[in-house]
């Protein structure tokens, strides 16, 4: 919104200086720093009226034992709604509200944050133990999917007049000249993807810091995916699929990352709040829904190893478990605790140390992504 004030005082009185306002570069650093400011604005606050209304988490009995858990009960949570203003706000003030690239990955972040609030609000504060039942939040999660895989699917001329032509494609990394094609699969596809970001990301969401620094770099990365996407140069030079009006995603990436660092000011260890649900479904839908617009669905593996581990982690302990329940009588697990950074608190390492390593891993695999599109 501002930036359509911003384009019509340039275009009506073209005053010094104000040509700026049209490049993406200038106005993804404004968004991340509107993010940022926002989040040390809204912060403090929010936390207090949180802390005033005890709204706090309610510590699982299997944590109590691992690391300094015990002593989190009660912190504030439902911190969520700090990232989604710092990420909303800044994207509608930077970036042109009518590009259907933007206003389809808010409302994605929107819905998901929807989900998750519910979920949290019926388990901190309705005092539900289990939250929003999980076949429910799982309809929430498929509709937002179906939303965003039919609008690509039936109406791809919204986004660009030759989005048509690459509607169901994706980039397949390390290949050079080579597009999958999901044909008839890529409904699906988009609400496999959507669903599962989400789920891993709330999965991560286990230690201070960890879940938001990762989304974080995740994030950053995202951005300059997007930004060369919709810039014809760069796209021609990589020769990966240009998509006209993309790089306006960038905004929303870049207020990701401004909105990443300003929670983690208060969410690092020992944190001061957490993110809940509300931020964790949200953060989740945002990254997978960026990775869909921009055709780059097979680097999530990648780019958000992490969550993918953390996922996984899950999945191989709960299927050994009942395997082995089934076949001698009594449930073993692989991992001590899962998902994977409690197995690693479990093993003595320090929270602090185990959110660190993550976060150099996620560094190293945001490296390995962008390094795809030259190494082909």
């Amino acid at each position: 919104m501002l930036y359509e004030l911003l384009l019509w005082i340039d275009r009506t009185f073209g005053p010094p200086g104000f040509g700026v306002f049209r490049y993406v570069t200038f106005r993804a650093a404004a968004a991340a720093i509107t993010a940022l400011s926002l989040s040390f604005l809204v912060g403090p606050r929010l936390i207090r009226v949180l802390k005033r209304r005890q709204i706090g988490e309610q510590m699982k009995a299997e944590l109590a034992a691992t690391g300094n858990h015990a002593t989190k009960a009660g912190t504030p949570t439902m911190g969520g709604l700090i990232i989604l203003l710092a990420v909303i706000v800044p994207t509608l003030l930077w970036a042109p509200v009518a590009n259907a690239y933007i206003w389809t990955i808010v409302l994605v972040t929107l819905w998901m944050g929807a989900v998750g609030f519910l979920d949290d609000y019926l388990k901190v504060i309705r005092k539900l133990p289990h939250g929003l039942i999980a076949r429910y939040k799982l309809v929430g999660q498929v509709i937002a999917g179906l939303a965003v895989g039919c609008t690509i699917y039936f109406f791809p001329e919204i986004f660009s007049s030759t989005y048509a032509s690459v509607k169901t494609l994706t980039t397949v990394p390390f290949a050079k000249h080579v597009n999958f094609d999901w044909g008839i699969f890529y409904i699906p596809m988009v609400i496999f993807v959507l669903t599962a970001t989400s789920n891993a990301v709330n999965l991560t969401d286990g230690l201070d810091g960890l879940a938001i620094g990762t989304v974080g770099i995740a994030a950053f990365a995202l951005a300059l995916i997007a930004y060369i996407s919709g810039n014809a140069v760069f796209a021609q030079y990589l020769t990966i699929m240009h998509l006209r009006g993309a790089d306006e995603l960038t905004i929303f990436a870049s207020a990701l990352v401004g909105a990443a660092l300003g929670f983690l000011w208060f969410n690092a260890y020992p944190a001061q709040v957490f993110m809940g649900d509300t931020g964790s479904l949200a953060l989740g839908g945002a990254i997978g829904g960026l990775c869909v617009l921009i055709k780059k669905e097979f680097l999530l593996p990648i780019l958000g190893g992490i969550f993918f581990a953390e996922t996984l982690s899950v999945i191989i302990q709960v299927t050994y478990f009942k395997y082995t329940k089934r076949r001698y009588g009594e449930g073993r697990r692989i991992f001590r605790m899962a998902p994977l950074h409690h197995h690693f608190e479990r093993c003595g390492w320090h929270e602090a140390k185990v959110v660190t390593r993550f976060y150099i891993i996620a560094v190293i695999l945001a490296i390995i992504t962008m390094a795809t599109f030259k190494v082909r």
